[in-house]
């Protein structure tokens, strides 16, 4: 197989692990797969360089200093894996071999990234390549950085672009948790997860793999989790399955918003599982959630809004604290699905003034980490799905 494996900080975090780090590569090698290894800074040190910059520095400036502990773990790497025998290389920017480079805007290039990358994997056999993570190298030969995460971002990127069966991130964690076990008990690992689940736990606090490094998932390329102690790349973890899709959709059929009103609705503990019980009693999916203080809006299928009206009056009557439930038919909703949403400011200004220019009345906007579902009237789907196609 060829693997790209990528070692985070802490996997590196002192002698005792990169000896550990070493074995698990040689072992890999020995058994005749192609590794090429991404190396996170050790421990802390990224984060205590950027505190230490307490003075004026500009952009480039900061790159190479921040560069510094990436710089530092690949030459340890290559160093342990040379006293074992293994033929090894260090990668940093300024290399004839390096693959990462950005473009004149500061995104990466991905024309020559491929183009480079592929030279890079014509060499695979018998070399491994030790590379820096979150390094990049713009186009006048400068060092740039891919921001937080920045190191899985380049494993996943690598990992695609080298043609790789498989990215291991190799990380102070089991694989993907059922929650956080210094919080729950009998937390456990997850042996399998989607792309897309995963994404959205990313951007909720998971620190697992970085969102930005998932936008480079693809069907044909696996991504595993493994935690550092079990020194084996090749077995165990958390696989991460699927494609990343950035997607703009539009739902087939109409909605029909039912809305149930009542005094600070928001404070009252258990009114939104009382009112999504009933409608889930009764066989009625609910689309989309919005709430405020004193209302809570659930999205249906138009066809089944009187149901959904008649049920939830029902709990209204029951409970004083509700005062009234009322429906709007001919809603349509479009969604954008993917990209890097919750990293781009004023992404709702983008999506709001090109509607408005055109005389779309925007009913709602529903947000999560990583979509945005706009309601818009039935009649202005089409010209809505225009809009937001030609945005995204």
């Amino acid at each position: 197989m060829r693997v790209v494996a990528k070692f985070g900080g802490t996997s590196l975090g002192s002698g005792d692990r990169i000896n550990r780090a070493a074995d698990s590569v040689a072992s890999a090698v020995r058994e005749g797969h192609e590794i090429a290894v991404v190396a996170s800074a050790m421990g802390n040190t990224t984060d205590e360089l950027l505190d230490d910059i307490t003075f004026e520095a500009d952009d480039s400036d900061r790159a190479e200093i921040v560069s510094m502990g990436e710089r530092t773990s690949v030459r340890m790497l290559k160093a342990a894996l040379t006293a074992r025998g293994i033929d090894a290389v260090f990668l940093e920017p300024g290399h004839p071999d390096w693959p990462v480079v950005t473009d004149e805007h500061g995104e990466v290039d991905v024309e020559e990234t491929t183009k480079r990358a592929a030279k890079l994997a014509d060499q695979l056999d018998g070399v491994v390549p030790v590379i820096t993570g979150f390094l990049a190298e713009t186009p006048d030969g400068s060092i740039a950085t891919l921001g937080r995460g920045g190191s899985d971002t380049t494993a996943v990127m690598l990992g695609k672009y080298l043609d790789a069966d498989e990215v291991v991130i190799v990380t102070d964690v089991e694989g993907v948790m059922t929650g956080d076990p210094h919080v729950v008990e009998g937390a456990r690992n997850v042996g399998q997860i989607s792309v897309d689940e995963l994404r959205n736990l990313s951007f909720r606090g998971a620190e697992v793999v970085a969102p930005s490094a998932l936008s480079y998932k693809d069907d044909e390329l696996a991504v595993r989790v493994v935690h550092y102690q079990h020194g084996d790349l090749l077995s165990g973890g958390t696989s991460i399955t699927g494609e990343f899709r950035h997607l703009v959709d539009l739902r087939e059929e109409p909605l029909a918003c039912v809305t149930v009103a009542g005094r600070a609705i928001r404070n009252q503990s258990g009114v939104f599982h009382q009112l999504a019980s009933s409608l889930a009693e009764s066989g009625i999916n609910v689309d989309a959630v919005a709430s405020g203080m004193d209302t809570v809006t659930f999205y249906v299928d138009e066809r089944e809004s009187e149901r959904a009206e008649n049920i939830l009056h029902r709990e209204v009557i029951d409970d004083e604290m509700l005062s009234s439930v009322t429906v709007e038919d001919g809603l349509a909703v479009v969604r954008i699905t993917g990209g890097e949403l919750p990293n781009e400011p004023g992404v709702i200004n983008t999506i709001v003034s090109p509607m408005a220019e055109a005389g779309i009345n925007i009913h709602e906007l529903i947000t999560s980490a990583t979509s945005v579902a706009v309601v818009v009237a039935w009649d202005d789907r089409e010209e809505t799905l225009e809009i937001l196609q030609e945005l995204y």
